[in-house]
């Protein structure tokens, strides 16, 4: 989650109210942020809401807050002036980095409490909402250094040198990617691509090459910079839009005058930003049946006015326009958060449902509570991952062909952008994530994968285990297997086969009666390779839906 570190002082004065810590405490719940640290006037914020990073600055907690309060009501207003400020794009980057939305902000008046948060904000939505930069990257620059129009066009490595940000020395491209700091961490971004994406300006002056590292002539903001020039990059609008967006208004909200920038591409131009609010429409009874709750259209309406949306009230209707920023809002589901948010948790009572009826487990939930204290007595530890993932790892790290899945249509992130068909590649990456752990490493995990048969999908219940250490192999995980399996009072029959995940050899079917149920075997090296994996792997997977039918 999102820690904002924040000056008491700072968020003070741009909500125009003096808070005391307690105070502080109870007015957070609205942006489902907790207290961490608090000292004399810096405080530690946990954010819990990984889809709002307009929520990852003083600013914009401020802002919320304000709504809150009942300072500001409704739409936060931001005011776009024209320019003739111009970005061209060169087509050349269509495969390596293709787009860029910018903006300008004038008259800046930044303190030292503002640039810490300017550039923590910068690198929170780089590093979480834009993918560790590989979806976003956020670029700030002294406007006041530059010529118009700005190009953003591809380079050749070799042969085109700048002076990188906080060194002295000029290195060509390629020499970045393994001499800076930043080229070794981010240098895998442009991996196999001849020429490397870079922002010059009309005095051929070079202001960065994104998604790595900014120059050290113009791409530096200090408490003396009066104008600046933003720029984001990456592949998909739907990142990079809310980047901007949400910089911008941190900007405007400290006192910036901002002008729009007119970005031109081979076959369209736009003009960005773009403080159009997002619109959609929900029904009052939908609200109150989803909240359990009984408010008329005025109360909805105030209520929604706090979380700083404009609302229209229409028959039975509610038409809500919200902030541009505001990416997460994509369901009228959504609207019914932000009126219990508004509304107090703690003020819905609970109540006790009305149905007569007794409950008991289902044979498959008896027999998961079995496995689960089989394999805890084998001394194995349970993790739960995401049934969401991505094709990449369920299919590409694993040296698979590609395979139907149930895709996500506006998925937030790419990486939980499908339903999950088997669970071994979530555990070699959680195997991936936590390398420096002792070893052995006994995990295992009993969740749902969904299997896509033609123009269906079917919820499958599978277990799977995942063993590392130096002498991990295929006898240790079948040991496991047999015993779960006989436990269970089952037989199986085990059949060599080949499957590209596993070593050639050290791979098997399981069957039971007659069907399929499992794969057990070694994880395959290149496999091990993909994930960053230096120890030997076995696995089995075992389809318990298959096995209990």
């Amino acid at each position: 989650m999102p820690t904002v570190d924040i000056s008491k002082k700072d968020l003070e004065q741009l909500v125009g109210k003096k808070l005391s810590v307690d105070e502080l405490r109870e007015l957070l719940l609205v942006v489902k942020g907790e207290i961490e640290d608090a000292g004399q006037d810096s405080i530690k914020i946990d954010i819990k809401d990984v889809n709002r990073p307009d929520l990852w600055s003083t600013t914009g907690i401020a802002r919320e807050l304000r709504g809150e309060l009942g300072k500001e009501r409704g739409l936060p207003r931001f005011s776009v002036k024209p320019s003739t400020h111009k970005v061209i794009v060169d087509s050349n980057l269509d495969k390596i980095r293709p787009l860029t939305v910018c903006a300008v902000a004038k008259n800046l008046k930044l303190t030292p409490e503002a640039i810490e948060q300017l550039i923590a904000l910068q690198e929170k939505l780089s590093e979480n909402f834009g993918r560790g930069r590989s979806e976003a990257a956020l670029g700030i620059y002294d406007a006041d250094k530059i010529k118009w129009p700005i190009t953003f066009r591809a380079a050749d490595p070799d042969k085109t040198k700048f002076v990188p940000l906080d060194t002295d020395k000029e290195l060509t491209l390629k020499q970045i990617l393994w001499k800076h700091e930043k080229g070794l961490k981010y240098g895998k971004l442009l991996k196999g691509q001849k020429n490397y994406p870079i922002f010059i300006d009309a005095a051929k002056k070079i202001l960065s090459m994104p998604p790595i590292i900014n120059s050290e002539y113009s791409g530096k903001i200090t408490e003396k910079t009066k104008n600046a020039f933003i720029e984001v990059s990456g592949n998909s609008f739907r990142f990079i839009v809310p980047c901007l967006l949400v910089l911008v208004a941190e900007l405007a909200d400290r006192g910036a005058t901002i002008e729009v920038v007119h970005v031109h591409y081979k076959n369209k131009k736009i003009a960005t930003p773009d403080f159009k609010p997002g619109k959609i429409e929900v029904e009052i009874e939908y609200c109150n049946k989803v909240l359990g709750l009984n408010l008329n259209s005025q109360e909805i309406k105030k209520l929604l006015e706090k979380r700083r949306h404009d609302i229209r009230i229409k028959h039975n209707k509610i038409h809500v326009e919200f902030p541009a920023y505001r990416q997460d809002i994509i369901h009228a589901r959504d609207i019914a958060e932000e009126i219990a948010i508004s509304y107090g948790y703690d003020k819905i009572k609970p109540e006790l449902p009305r149905l007569a009826t007794i409950g008991e487990q289902s044979t498959e939930e008896e027999t998961k509570g079995r496995i689960v204290n089989l394999l805890v007595g084998l001394n194995m530890q349970e993790v739960a991952t995401f049934t969401l993932t991505n094709k990449n790892e369920q299919f590409k790290r694993m040296n698979l062909k590609e395979q139907p899945t149930v895709d996500i249509e506006n998925p937030i992130s790419v990486l939980h952008a499908s339903l999950r068909n088997w669970i071994t590649p979530s555990l070699l990456a959680f195997l991936e994530k936590n390398k420096k752990a002792r070893y052995p490493q006994k995990i295992f995990e009993i969740g749902t994968c969904v299997k896509v048969k033609g123009n269906k999908a079917e919820d499958i219940i599978r277990v799977a285990i995942a063993i590392t250490h130096r002498d991990a192999n295929y006898t240790e995980a079948r040991q496991i297997l047999d015993y779960l399996l006989r436990c269970l009072g089952v037989k199986c029959e085990i059949m060599e086969v080949e499957h590209a995940s596993f070593i050639d050899g050290r791979v098997g079917r399981v069957s039971v009666k007659g069907k399929d149920v499992a794969y057990i075997g070694e994880i395959h090296p290149s496999v091990l390779k993909n994930f960053g994996l230096d120890m030997p792997v076995a696995v089995f997977e075992l389809n318990l839906s298959e096995l209990l039918s």
